[in-house]
């Protein structure tokens, strides 16, 4: 069931709020902690990446004071923030963010400033993992990898309720894992990134180089089903590659459960038992047990696991 939003609250309470900041919009939401399924208020506001760094920082004090105005209630001390990249535990400053202009910078020490509050930040597949399993399909699940499969491909782990961040702010990040035999340049720096293979965009790509065409990935996904050959073929390497590169994570975490978000979540493909057939000569173990499983949580998950970091 997805999170309610409701416009009612009672003061004594002592409500979570967060942020999604994401590269074409930034959500703000207030949680109730007692009913953590409910958004009290939400709003969000166009990122407008293309005008900076600077710029994005007055974006979100706008936003911050715009839910002040909508709820009545005034920020808190502490404010939980998903973002794209992580910040690097040794600087300070924000990186492997696909949002470029927010790398190589203080982003937590200047929200804490420009909003005058304590901001804890996480990457943005880590607060869709947490708020998966807490809140969400996975909820209950003790080992939770969170998978975001869109424009990027990124990833989360949660343990008995906790996020994992890693000594060097990275854990869950299999986005930029490289896959065998394949060359595509990444932003960051490697060749063949499981991004620059099979994200939305990468996929996208591998069809127009067959066929001409610049389609999107839901119009490939429907010519696959009418037997377009280049269509067929783009999926089958969504379900080649992904199956090659889970198979990574799969080994070394051994989840209970797997949630995949982002937008590919909605391609059966993914779930089916042919992919998992592909999957299991990758892994060492003779089955594969593990569920992979659709959120529920919808566009909500990010915003709700930006709030639930206010709770550490």
């Amino acid at each position: 069931m997805k999170p309610q939003i409701l416009f009612q609250h009672s003061p004594e309470n002592n409500f979570l709020w967060g942020v999604d900041l994401g590269g074409t919009k930034i959500e703000a939401a207030i949680i109730d902690p007692t009913r953590l399924d409910l958004a009290l208020y939400r709003r969000r506001i166009p990122t407008e990446q293309d005008l900076g760094y600077d710029h994005i920082l007055l974006q979100i004090k706008k936003l911050i004071e715009e839910i002040e105005t909508i709820s009545g209630l005034h920020r808190p001390s502490v404010i939980g923030f998903g973002t794209p990249g992580v910040t690097d535990p040794a600087t300070g400053k924000l990186k492997n963010s696909n949002t470029q202009c927010l790398n190589d910078h203080a982003l937590r020490e200047d929200l804490s400033s420009t909003l005058d509050v304590q901001a804890i930040l996480a990457n943005d597949a880590n607060c869709f993992t947490l708020a998966e399993a807490t809140l969400g399909v996975a909820r209950g699940k003790k080992v939770v990898m969170g998978l975001i499969l869109g424009t990027g491909v990124g990833g989360g782990v949660v343990v008995n309720g906790q996020l994992l961040e890693g000594l060097h702010g990275i854990a869950g990040e299999w986005g930029h894992n490289t896959l065998r035999g394949e060359e595509a340049p990444c932003y960051c720096g490697k060749k063949g990134c499981n991004e620059q293979v099979f994200s939305g965009p990468a996929l996208e790509h591998f069809y127009q180089k067959q066929t001409g065409q610049l389609l999107s990935l839901s119009e490939i996904v429907h010519r696959a089903t009418t037997g377009e050959s280049a269509a067929q073929a783009t999926l089958k390497r969504l379900q080649e590659k992904f199956a090659e590169a889970i198979a990574v994570p799969i080994n070394i975490l051994d989840p209970d459960a797997i949630v995949i978000g982002g937008g590919l979540d909605n391609i059966e493909l993914l779930y089916i038992e042919e992919t998992r057939q592909k999957i299991l000569p990758y892994i060492f173990n003779n089955e594969l047990k593990t569920p992979f499983l659709k959120p529920i949580l919808g566009d909500s998950a990010g915003v709700f696991g930006a709030a639930l970091l206010t709770m550490k």
